[in-house]
């Protein structure tokens, strides 16, 4: 039987890189190197048969020392061959000068009046009709020579020759609405079902360069397109044919990769992203698909996880759906991804290194929902993590992180109190008395925060957690203001900026800078100011022994407890902003209660 697939075969996968920018092209045909390959061989056996030798090549170019010229003897007379004879006899072509000056003028002409092809309505009708007779022909001539594929090959063959030829379409997304009310929409997606995985291939390939967010379309236009092919279960479709790929075949290879480019790109939007998640198995897929040993890590398996922490980034629905999949521990399967870096670096910059990011991202998001720290502290997280901080070298900043995020909010309690258990205190102490960058100090004091607000009064835990700030004569308070210090001059620089700003722009117009203003304030360090007096805050509320300290170090400092009960009281005030009756958030509402009271502690 004859093996179709040969027609189809695909290039080497390129780079990520490389398929955003560039596009698959035809090779050039080389007429130089077709002259080169064409030999006429001397057949075997004694006959007769004509046959060109090197000596009657020579010959033929007139390279022979016979005093012959080129392609014959030489006129007679020592005439020279006239390529323009005006009369056509002998060597002429039939044609007078002035007639094929004129020929030559009309074919000139031709072919400026051709030109390109206009890509318009009309075009797309056309292209569209086509495209569907190419269906409907490959569909008949597949049911009718089933056990002859030679009999369909023209078929498949002229069929993805029409899928190939659509992707012209990404240079013009004005046709995308009437292209998805044509009804092509709906059957390109159809022929992700096909039998020849390299037509399917192609048709994964087209769609997503079709959604590729570099596509110069309209939100409303890429909005018609993909919802058209959504109404067409192009996400079922799209993981029903992963399963059947085989990644050790180079070209299904290639189409793994376009396949998770689409997903990439659907997830743009929130509402695709979550009917992704909750309505195809491509969760389970991913997790498998991590589970794959690999070494070195493969562009895929990266792109995998990619595309897992995208969906989990993208939406609480989708969270929570993953940490309830059916069978499957997702959290725990991803603690186990990241455990061998416990105490090994991946290679710099490599796809490794990249999966890493995106696991420790992906756990990051499912661990601020109430459901996903359940699973992190089963699944021994906490543990984990605290290694990380002991020994590990790339993962130790993402492990701090992580802990930050599982720790913060109502939900985290349970987070503090196995952080505490495992004994996470000395190991957090130890690193907030060393030297730190600024996003690793952030997390830190992010911890303390969440360790003093979530642990219950008079328990074991808090009171582990007061005594080691009381301890060595209360000098993590001292640090602790040494800090405050530090982000309050940074951030007096930035409202220094922000006044002189103001001078030039009018009164009326400060309103549509407040927003801008005040990120810059956080960006410059109010928000690592507002954790520092929150935790202060707590240690005065806790000891009066920490109060003191604390009004002595502000006091060497110039100024007295009110500045932490200011910066309070602005917390207060920009969580209170816009807060309507019957407000149903939890979270906002015991924050705005907790700071109150801190407030008139101090």
């Amino acid at each position: 039987m004859a093996d179709i697939d040969s027609l189809f075969k695909k290039p080497n996968l390129p780079s990520k890189t490389a398929l955003l920018s560039k596009k698959r092209k035809l090779e050039p045909y080389s007429a130089q190197e077709a002259l080169k390959n064409a030999r006429l061989d001397t057949p075997k056996g004694k006959g007769k048969s004509a046959s060109v030798t090197d000596a009657d090549t020579e010959l033929l170019d007139g390279d022979g020392d016979d005093g012959l010229g080129p392609a014959g003897p030489a006129l007679p007379g020592g005439q020279e061959f006239d390529e323009d004879d005006d009369e056509g006899r002998f060597f002429g072509g039939g044609v007078s000068r002035r007639e094929e000056e004129i020929l030559d003028y009309m074919d000139k002409r031709e072919g400026e009046d051709a030109g390109p092809e206009k890509i318009d309505l009309a075009w797309l009708r056309k292209t569209a009709l086509g495209f569907e007779k190419r269906i409907s022909k490959n569909a008949e001539m597949r049911g009718k020579w089933e056990d002859q594929p030679e009999k369909f090959m023209q078929s498949e063959a002229e069929l993805d020759e029409a899928v190939k030829g659509l992707s012209i379409l990404s240079e013009h997304p004005e046709l995308y609405e009437e292209f998805a009310n044509l009804g092509c929409a709906a059957s390109l997606v159809g022929l992700l079902t096909h039998e020849n995985t390299d037509i399917a291939g192609d048709v994964v390939e087209l769609i997503s360069e079709l959604t590729d967010e570099d596509v110069d379309a309209e939100a409303e236009q890429w909005g018609v397109l993909v919802d058209a092919m959504m109404d067409a279960d192009v996400a079922e479709m799209l993981v029903s044919n992963l399963e059947r790929l085989d990644e050790s075949v180079e070209g299904e290879r290639g189409v793994v990769y376009h396949t998770l480019s689409v997903f990439e790109n659907l997830a743009s939007q929130q509402r695709i992203a979550e009917t992704i998640a909750t309505k195809t198995p491509l969760l389970s897929w991913l997790l498998k698909r991590l589970q794959v040993r690999e070494s070195p890590i493969s562009q895929n398996k990266q792109y995998a996880g990619e595309v897992l922490a995208i969906l989990l980034q993208s939406s609480v629905v989708n969270r929570k759906h993953f940490t309830q999949l059916q069978n499957t521990n997702g959290i725990d399967i991803l603690l186990q991804l990241l455990s061998p870096y416990r105490k090994l670096d991946p290679a710099k910059g490599g796809e490794e290194e990249e999966l890493l990011e995106n696991i420790f991202d992906g756990v990051t998001c499912l661990v601020g929902e109430v459901e996903g720290r359940e699973k992190f502290v089963e699944a021994e997280g906490v543990e984990l993590a605290l290694i990380m901080l002991r020994e590990g070298k790339m993962s130790k900043p993402r492990a701090l992180r992580l802990l930050d995020h599982a720790m913060a909010g109502e939900g985290g309690v349970m987070v503090c109190e196995r952080f505490v258990e495992a004994l996470g205190l000395k190991t957090l102490f130890g690193m907030f008395m060393k030297k730190q960058d600024g996003q690793a100090t952030e997390h830190i004091l992010g911890i303390f925060a969440s360790l003093l607000r979530a642990l219950p009064a008079e328990s074991p835990a808090r009171i582990r957690t007061l005594a080691k700030f009381v301890e060595k004569e209360y000098e993590k308070i001292g640090k602790l203001i040494s800090l405050r210090e530090g982000y309050a001059a940074r951030v007096k620089e930035v409202e220094r900026g922000i006044e002189r700003q103001k001078k030039e722009v009018d009164e009326e117009a400060w309103e549509e800078y407040e927003a801008e203003w005040f990120s810059r304030r956080l960006e410059g360090g109010l928000f690592c100011l507002q954790l520092v007096d929150l935790v202060v805050a707590w240690l005065c509320a806790e000891d009066d022994g920490a109060k003191r300290r604390v009004g002595e170090e502000l006091r060497k400092r110039g100024v007295g407890i009110s500045v932490i009960r200011e910066t309070l009281k602005e917390q207060l005030g920009g969580l209170e902003e816009g807060v309507e009756e019957g407000e149903v958030d939890e979270e906002a509402r015991h924050v705005r209660e907790m700071l109150r009271t801190l407030i008139q502690f101090l």
